[in-house]
Formats: structure tokens, C-alpha cells, sequence
């Protein structure tokens, strides 16, 4: 209880800080004889109190079941007393998850920008804007997927001056700064393009792939001059090597014939100058800068990954541009929004409500979704659903992309009401320093041995050491007191590229779960961490995700042992005609209907809706499994931290799959092996259970085995493109015959023994 009030007070306290400043902003304002324009506005979602009553009910329906567990535990030496002893632990945790998932649905809001008002005040009183692209790897993030989203970045609505966009480039490759150059030349035909004729998207492969325009010569003269970079660019890559020619140039001769993407000095070019009045666009008026990086890598040190490329592009701008507000993307992430920057601008520039917020997060959303969503890849839930819930208890998570951050947050400031930020901050008392005297200061701060004996990667900039280094990067930013915000305007701000296979899908999540597990698991889990600092609702939503690993143990236990179970005609469950039933009815309808409305609503199909099921049970199976053995591993000191790059492209025959949402496996990976041993253990179970019981008691037989029948036969439903994949398919997208063969083994091990 002391705890509690406390807790109470420090949230009182800073009420009554900021209602002190706001007062105090007024009593200005009215001297000056201004009046107070807000640049955004929150609304509450309505229909909360009968969302409330349902989930008071479905809580009420839970206890039943826990209370049922307790109440009929098998005597000690009856059949499946340690098989219910399991499933009444299963339960316990889908009862707490459950609790924990509602705080995201408790009280969400959503962001209204009024960007017509921002648009009133002088273009001169904008902040500067840096923003940061990210690659690693020019085979899996191939060149021209990064400068379409460079060049995106690029062409926003915002005056070019006070743009500046940095390409992070972790591999060194020279093809990838052959990209960039050739993109510097294209941006000042592309640029003035997208502002005469108010383009959008404005990534180049985006905007030609859905529109044309052939009778028009100047869009026909744009189109030409971008499939001509694309086909050099394409064709350079493909070679390995840049043309001849261009060795002898000044930006090329950093790169020599010992580097490698593991071993390389640090390379700076600034392509475009901003600040030269030579830097014109085709238009006569000022570009962006664009800068290319490329922090030192060496085989004895550790770079970080992600997080060390983001932490050297911090330092490294801070010298050539120095802007107060930052912008980072993934490299697949291209700009669908030419105004995204104002309408981030609206929250921190808002004089009443802005000088607490930290960061704004746009949603992770992505241009090749299939029609129902083969992979669940679109995040729809989370993004109409949880991501509003955590901005109603004063936070959104940063997701690593899509993401505007006050540069002095990213530097580890704390909040103070007394803080005010510097706008104006940016290239000034830089501008008599040339672009070689800028390249070279910038190099120094990005060498491998620069961090050390710093605080860079724990109280400055992103946090090293984590998986998913920008989820606790910013719960570090909430727990020093800032706020932030999350917005999805109805036109998109970012679309990047989905996960096309299976394997890349489940790779995908391995990951975010590993991450969020690890982090629940240190000192920095949101409980022990925000206790005081951020809500109790915030700490729980971080917690859906910080749990997800651990989901997957009740859930394979779930998908096995009842089946099992049923193969041997050991009852874990009420039988029909019980009252008992009523309560494990109501809550697995409640809860499977309201997932399937909230699922529509959010904007997927009911294919769609049955596909992220079966996704979740795959990604429980698998993905969570491996991210909590990979963590224990870790905490073991056993392994250490990998980082795998999810691939931008697949081969032809793939992607034509995929459009087709046909499943694609086509290797030998482990986790296909445990996908296909639970689908095929349940269908053995299923057959032999129902013919046992057909044989031995007739369909009366039935009636106290229903529910796990219901449920094996469920199981199966879901799994039927891997029935598909290991028996009916023949194209190289099916299961090979070594998964089908192990699978098999495991399953008729594991019933040959059941029935033994």
C-alpha cells in the first residue's frame, strides 16, 4: 500500500508541475494578447464501459475454470492426474496473459494532427530534420529498394534546407555507395518532379510500378531517367564491381581491394551539400543533403548491430548537420506521405501539450499484404489495436522505424518542465567549415574504439546488449520522464516489405520475442524498471510482448498433451451435459468472437482472420520456442546475441506463390520439422481416437471426450497446408521429404507410446 500512494503522489506531483507551467503559459499569452491554437487534439475511443463488462465477465469466466481445475484434480494414481496437474498450469498462464493483454484495451485514444495550422506559422521558425536510413547488407536489402527510400525521403513537403538525410551503410559496400551516387544525380530531376506535380508516394519504384502516364513527355522523361539508373545500378550489383571509370573518383577511392563488410575503415561522403549553393535541383532551388556512412568495422570488435549503426549516425550528424529533431527508417520503410514531418511536428511543437513528448511513432505497415494475409504480417491488431491502448497510458513503444525523436532524448536527457528545446539548432556556426573538414571530424566519432569508456549504448543513445534494441531504448526514454505518441494519419506514413515466406516470417518474430523475453527477464523489465516512473497499464502492454516467449510452452503443451490423451480416452475436460462446460464455452467463444470483430474492424478478412489463428499457433510453436531457448542460452552465457537480417526479396517463383497465398516452406529448417510433428501427431490422434471410441463405446462414447475431440479436430483444421505441403504439393515451396519423414517418426513415436 505505501508503494501504491506513492506511486500516486509522484503522478499527482508532476499533474500539478504541468498544470503550474500551463497556467503560467496562459497568464503570458494573455499579456502578449495571443490566443492558444493547439496542433493536435486526443480523443478517447468510445463504447469502453460495455468492453469493461465483457471483460469483467470473460475474468469471472476464467476463475470458473481455475476454480474447476482446483476442485476436480484425479486422485492420486487415476489416469491423467499429472496431464491435468499440466493443463491446469497451461490455463493459469492463458488466465494471466489474458489479464495482462486488457491493458491495451482499456482506455486507448487516438491523435488528430492540424497540420493547416502549422502550415500559418513562418517556414524559417521549422527545425531542422535529419533522417536516417539503414542497411546492412546490399544482397539481402538489394541497392535500389534503399535509394527509393532514400530518395523518398528525400522529396518531402518541407523545405530542403532544413532537410538532411543519412544513408547507414553497415556492410561498406561500394555498390552501395555506387547506388547513392547515382541516386544524388537522379534527385535533382526527381525532386523538382515531385513538388510541381504534388506526387505521392514519392519513392520512385513505388510511384512508377502503380501509375502511368505515357502521353505526358515530362513524366515519360522522369520514368526513363529512373529504369536507366535502376538497369546500371541492377547491372553493377550484379557484376560485384563499379564501372572503371569511376575509380579514380573522389568518393570511390575510399574503398579498397582488402575490405570487406566485416572489416572496413570508416568511410563519410557528403553527396549533396545542402549548404552549397552549386547543390541545385533541376528546378533551381536548393536540394537536401545526403550523406553516405559507413562506421569502422573490425573482426575484434563487437559492433552492436543495429543499435551501433543507429549510435554512429547520431554522432556523425551531429557534426555535419545537428538537428534537433531525427528520423530513423529501415531501408525498406519508403515515405507514402509527403507531409509525415509536419504532422510529427504538430505534437512537438504544440505549446501546450508538446514540451513533454519525446518521440512520435508512425505504425510499421507494408505495401505487398496479400489479400487475406497469408503470413499475419499486416499487424493490424497492434496497430489499430494495442498501439492506441499503450497511448492511452502515456506511451507508445518505439518499433525501430517510422520513428521521430528530439535528438536530445537519443542523448539521454531527462525530462525536466523546465527544459525548452532549441529549434533553431542545426547547421548554424557550421557553415564556414567545407565538406572535407565535416567528412573527416565525422570519421573520427564513428572508429570502433570511440565508445569506449563512454556511456554510449547504455545512458546515451540506443542500448546495446538487446535483441530488439529499440523496444528498450524507448522504455529507457519513458522512465526518464518523456511521453510519447503514436499516430497512423489516414493516408500512410511508411511502407515497407513483408516477410514472402514462412521461414523468413517465423525468423522474423524468433527474433522480437528473444528481445522482448530478454529484457523482461533483466533489470530493465518494465515492472522493476518504470515502477514510479511510467503507469501500470504502459508496464503491462510492454509485458504482451515481453511474455511472448514464454507462451510458447502452455501452448505446445496445449496442442499435445490433450490429444494424447485423447488417443488413450483419458477425459481432461467437462462433459456436455456437465454445467461446468458453460464456463470453458463462454470464455473460448467470447474470446475467438471478440479476437474475430476486432479483427474485422481492424481491417482483415475473415480469411484473414483464420490465417493470423493458424499464424499464431505456428509463430507459438516455433518462433517463441527457439526466442526462449536463445535467451536462456544467453543467460547461461552459452551463446551470445545474433542479429539476422530478413531478406527484401525472394526468387520469382516465390513471390508467385505468395500472391497466390500458397504457403512457402521449400527447406529443411527445424521449425518446419516441429510444425509438421504437431500437425501429424494430431491427426493420428484424431483418427484413432475417434475410432477407439466408435469400436469400444459407441458414439455415446463421445460425450466426456468432446471437448478435446473439438479440439484435435480444430488443431487439424488449421494445419491443413501442411497436410498439403507434405503430401499433395510438388512445386519447391512444399515441405522436402526429410521434414515428412521426422515428423512422421516423432508423431508415431510419441502415439505408439501414449497407447503403450
Amino acid at each position: 500500500m505505501p508503494s501504491l500512494w506513492l506511486e500516486h503522489s509522484l503522478y499527482a506531483n508532476l499533474s500539478h508541475e504541468h498544470k503550474r507551467a500551463r497556467e503560467k503559459r496562459e497568464e503570458r499569452r494573455e499579456k502578449m494578447g495571443e490566443s492558444y491554437e493547439p496542433l493536435f487534439e486526443t480523443k478517447k475511443v468510445k463504447g469502453r464501459l460495455a468492453y469493461k463488462l465483457f471483460a469483467c465477465s470473460m475474468l469471472v469466466g476464467i476463475c470458473l475454470i481455475w476454480l474447476y481445475r482446483a476442485t476436480h484434480v484425479p486422485g492420486w494414481g487415476e489416469q491423467g492426474r499429472w496431464a491435468w496437474m499440466g493443463i491446469f498450469a497451461a490455463e493459469l498462464w492463458f488466465g494471466f496473459y489474458w489479464i495482462i493483454t486488457q491493458s491495451v484495451r482499456w482506455s486507448p485514444v487516438y491523435r488528430h494532427t492540424h497540420t493547416e495550422k502549422l502550415s500559418q506559422r513562418d517556414e524559417t521558425e521549422l527545425p531542422n530534420v535529419d533522417i536516417f536510413v539503414c542497411t546492412a547488407d546490399p544482397i539481402a536489402e538489394p541497392p535500389t529498394l534503399v535509394i527509393s527510400t532514400v530518395l523518398s525521403a528525400m522529396a518531402y513537403n518541407y523545405p530542403p534546407e532544413k532537410l538532411n538525410v543519412y544513408l547507414s551503410d553497415d556492410a561498406g559496400s561500394v555498390l552501395t555507395f555506387y547506388a547513392l551516387w547515382e541516386a544524388s544525380h537522379f534527385a535533382k530531376h526527381w525532386i523538382p518532379f515531385c513538388k510541381k506535380y504534388n506526387v505521392e508516394p514519392r519513392s520512385p519504384a513505388a510511384y512508377f510500378s502503380n501509375l502511368c502516364n505515357p502521353h505526358d513527355a515530362e513524366w515519360r522523361f522522369i520514368k526513363n531517367l529512373y529504369e536507366e539508373m535502376a538497369d546500371r545500378i541492377d547491372s553493377v550489383v550484379m557484376l560485384g564491381k563499379i564501372p572503371e571509370e569511376l575509380s579514380a573518383n573522389k568518393g570511390f577511392m575510399e574503398w579498397s581491394s582488402g575490405m570487406t563488410s566485416r572489416n572496413h575503415p570508416p568511410i563519410v561522403q557528403i553527396l549533396i551539400d545542402g549548404r552549397d549553393q552549386g547543390s541545385i535541383g533541376s528546378d533551381g532551388n536548393a536540394l537536401p543533403t545526403l550523406v553516405y556512412m559507413a562506421r569502422e568495422k573490425r573482426p575484434q570488435h563487437h559492433h552492436n548491430f543495429k543499435a551501433g549503426a543507429m549510435n554512429a549516425l547520431i554522432r556523425a550528424s551531429s557534426e555535419i548537420s545537428n538537428s534537433p529533431v531525427i528520423l530513423n527508417l529501415d531501408c525498406d520503410m519508403y515515405s507514402n506521405n509527403s507531409e509525415s514531418i509536419r504532422d510529427a511536428l504538430c505534437f512537438f511543437l504544440d505549446e501546450e501539450k508538446g514540451h513533454d513528448i519525446g518521440f512520435v511513432q508512425y505504425p510499421q505497415l507494408f505495401h505487398n499484404i496479400t489479400k487475406n494475409d497469408l503470413y499475419d504480417n499486416s499487424l493490424n491488431v497492434i496497430t489499430k489495436v494495442d498501439h492506441p491502448g499503450l497511448d492511452g497510458w502515456g506511451g507508445s513503444i518505439y518499433i525501430g522505424t517510422g520513428c521521430f525523436h528530439r535528438r536530445e532524448i537519443l542523448c539521454g536527457r531527462k525530462y525536466s518542465k523546465d527544459y525548452r528545446e532549441d529549434w533553431k539548432r542545426g547547421v548554424e556556426g557550421k557553415t564556414t567549415r567545407s565538406a572535407c573538414v565535416l567528412e573527416e571530424r565525422a570519421k573520427s566519432l564513428i572508429t570502433c574504439t570511440y565508445e569506449h569508456n563512454t556511456q554510449w549504448g547504455q545512458e546515451i543513445g540506443l542500448k546495446y546488449d538487446c535483441a530488439v534494441e529499440d523496444v528498450i531504448t524507448g522504455l529507457l526514454i519513458q522512465c526518464r520522464g518523456w511521453k510519447s505518441v503514436f499516430t497512423n494519419p489516414p493516408r500512410k506514413a511508411f511502407l515497407g516489405v513483408a516477410p514472402t515466406t514462412l521461414a523468413e516470417s517465423l525468423v522474423q518474430y524468433k527474433r522480437w520475442s528473444e528481445g522482448n523475453f530478454q529484457i523482461f527477464l533483466s533489470k530493465y523489465c518494465p515492472f522493476i524498471l518504470g515502477r514510479g516512473k511510467i503507469k501500470l497499464g504502459l508496464r503491462m502492454g510492454y509485458c504482451i510482448y515481453g511474455l511472448w516467449a514464454p507462451n510458447s510452452l502452455p501452448t505446445i503443451y496445449y496442442l499435445v498433451i490433450p490429444s494424447l490423451c485423447l488417443l488413450k480416452g483419458i477425459s481432461l475436460f467437462p462433459k456436455i451435459t456437465s454445467p461446468w462446460l458453460v464456463p470453458f464455452a463462454y470464455v473460448a467463444i467470447g474470446k475467438h468472437v471478440y479476437g474475430l470483430v476486432e479483427s474485422l474492424q481492424s481491417g482483415n478478412t475473415l480469411a484473414g482472420w483464420w490465417n493470423s489463428q493458424r499464424m499464431w499457433i505456428l509463430r507459438r510453436t516455433t518462433s517463441f520456442l527457439y526466442g526462449i531457448i536463445a535467451t536462456i542460452l544467453k543467460l547461461l552465457g552459452i551463446s551470445k546475441m545474433g542479429f539476422t537480417i530478413t531478406a527484401k526479396v525472394s526468387d520469382g517463383d516465390a513471390s508467385k506463390r505468395y500472391e497466390q497465398e500458397v504457403m512457402e516452406f521449400g527447406s529443411s529448417s527445424s521449425m518446419f520439422v516441429i510444425i509438421a510433428a504437431i500437425a501429424m501427431l494430431n491427426f493420428f490422434c484424431l483418427v484413432g481416437g475417434l475410432r477407439k471410441l466408435v469400436i469400444d463405446g459407441g458414439i455415446m462414447g463421445l460425450e466426456p471426450l468432446f471437448i478435446q475431440i473439438l479440439l484435435c479436430g480444430l488443431v487439424v483444421a488449421i494445419h491443413l497446408p501442411i497436410y498439403e505441403a507434405l503430401f499433395m504439393r510438388k512445386d519447391k515451396g512444399s515441405l522436402p521429404p526429410s521434414v515428412a519423414f521426422l515428423s512422421l517418426g516423432f508423431a508415431m513415436l510419441a502415439s505408439l507410446l501414449t497407447i503403450a
